[in-house]
């Protein structure tokens, strides 16, 4: 057994870990053809009160010395989401956020200060949300739009994603979004055994099928082709307020093995599956005049009251909502649950295991 990363092996997940380090800081007429009414219509607008928690729990063999987390489990305040309550915990200890990233999310530090051999990880609260069409306003943290042009390892477009983006006709940069999210979803089949965490956009639209992590990616990589930037944001969904044939489950992954904390992790994924709520990801890209405006390209759908804002970033590495370190090695089994509870519905839920050894 050997210090060094560790990868849980699995089925690809659209939410894979970021790397501790300095982090940056009016709808289409196709889209009122397609959901009724525009963005910018904003009256009546549709409020739901989400329930959430989020719990996930690694058991290592032998048990481990020191251990770290970075947490990003802290979804923000602003129009349209309204955190009525909200708490992270970490084997029973409160954590709250040491600051605001560049992003404008809350990142929260937790070291163990004694040997363990479990570790909970338990994310939960209550948000209000409405559905602005996927607008998003009021933010604590604006970073300059430009910093998303930036194309990473995971984005960097070839010649299919840049034909894909110039096919997209000359238009308004909101048109070309909705097109753009489309042509994207029109490319590619939900696939879950298709690709890995590691799969760049190139390679899912060239093998035409992925899970929500490849869509946003290729939809963020095709939109900077086109000089819009886009960010890719985690959250949650309700699963029964989306299309039926689209609901996507995700779990982050534990924390890594010594000196390889600058390296990404694996998780399990789920495939289709009407009911579950989990863990999804989405795209958000910014339109001259109206600002950022989320895209889901898996549901063909800007975010509804269905959705929760966690984090955003670069890519999915950017965006991990938990990310972390172990000093020795160990095996791990990683087991995860994501509850969401809409105010008169019923509950919804789905539970993963994932297990590997460390060798």
């Amino acid at each position: 057994m050997t210090t060094g990363s560790l990868s849980i092996e699995s089925p690809p997940t659209p939410i894979v870990l970021a790397s501790f380090g300095p982090v940056l800081g009016q709808l289409s007429t196709n889209r009122i053809k397609r959901y009724g009414r525009p963005a910018f219509q904003q009256s009546p607008t549709a409020t739901m009160q989400l329930k959430i928690e989020h719990r996930t729990q690694y058991a290592y063999d032998p048990e481990v010395g020191r251990v770290s987390l970075r947490l990003r489990l802290f979804p923000a305040a602003f129009a349209g989401q309204m955190i009525n309550r909200w708490s992270v915990t970490v084997n029973g200890e409160p954590v709250t956020p040491l600051l605001t990233d560049g992003f404008g999310d809350g990142v929260g530090l937790w070291h163990a200060k004694r040997s363990s051999d479990v570790i909970e990880i338990l994310a939960e609260g209550l948000v209000t949300t409405e559905d602005r069409a996927g607008v998003v306003r009021g933010l604590s943290q604006m970073p300059p739009a430009g910093i998303f042009l930036s194309q990473t390892k995971l984005t960097a477009p070839d010649s299919r994603i840049r034909d894909l983006a110039h096919a997209v006709p000359d238009g308004q940069a909101l048109d070309r979004l909705h097109a753009l999210m489309a042509a994207v979803g029109e490319a590619m089949t939900y696939k879950p055994a298709a690709t890995t965490a590691k799969t760049t956009a190139a390679e899912a639209l060239s093998g035409g099928a992925g899970v929500c992590q490849d869509y946003s990616h290729v939809f963020m990589s095709a939109a900077r082709v086109l000089g819009i930037p886009a960010r890719y944001v985690t959250g949650y969904v309700l699963a029964s307020h989306v299309s039926t044939n689209d609901a996507h489950s995700a779990a982050t992954s534990g924390p890594e093995t010594g000196s390889a904390a600058d390296k990404a992790n694996e998780g399990p994924d789920e495939g289709p599956d009407e009911g579950i709520v989990e863990t999804h990801a989405w795209a958000e890209a910014y339109a001259d005049g109206l600002g950022w405006v989320g895209f889901d390209p898996v549901h063909a759908v800007s975010p509804t009251d269905a959705y929760v804002r966690l984090a955003c970033g670069l890519d999915a590495n950017a965006a991990a909502p938990i990310r972390g370190c172990l000093s020795t090695p160990s095996d791990v089994t990683m087991e995860t649950a994501v509850v969401v509870l809409a105010s008169g519905a019923q509950v919804q839920s789905q539970s993963q295991s994932q297990s590997q050894s460390q060798s």
